[in-house]
């Protein structure tokens, strides 16, 4: 059996949630279908909770939720590097986080 490219560059996406969020739900269902067909590491941030400096709070307060997908070996998120993230906003469907993520392992 060949290892393809895509089990080399397997991505990371990162969810960026607050609690009592039906949109978050329904990201993480999204996300969930994603996954059954093209696994992905998995992080979650809740914005409210978390303590980085500066604040994801303070960024995404209003824009929940928000995934940054990346390569799995791309450093970890940090507040001041999100405008270079590749992300998605709001409402997305597992169409839209594949292309991203072909994007991301293309790079």
């Amino acid at each position: 059996m060949r290892v393809t490219s895509r089990l080399l560059q397997t991505c990371r996406i990162t969810l960026f949630t607050r609690e009592n969020c039906g949109l978050c739900t329904q990201a993480r269902s999204v996300l969930s279908d994603v996954w059954d067909t093209r696994p992905f590491q998995f992080k979650e941030i809740d914005i409210i909770k978390s303590d980085s400096k500066p604040r994801w709070r303070d960024l995404y307060e209003f824009d929940v939720p928000v995934i940054h997908i990346s390569k799995s070996s791309a450093p970890e998120e940090h507040p001041q590097s999100a405008s270079k993230a590749i992300k998605l906003m709001h409402r997305f469907t597992t169409d839209d986080v594949k292309a991203k993520m072909d994007l991301v392992e293309k790079a």
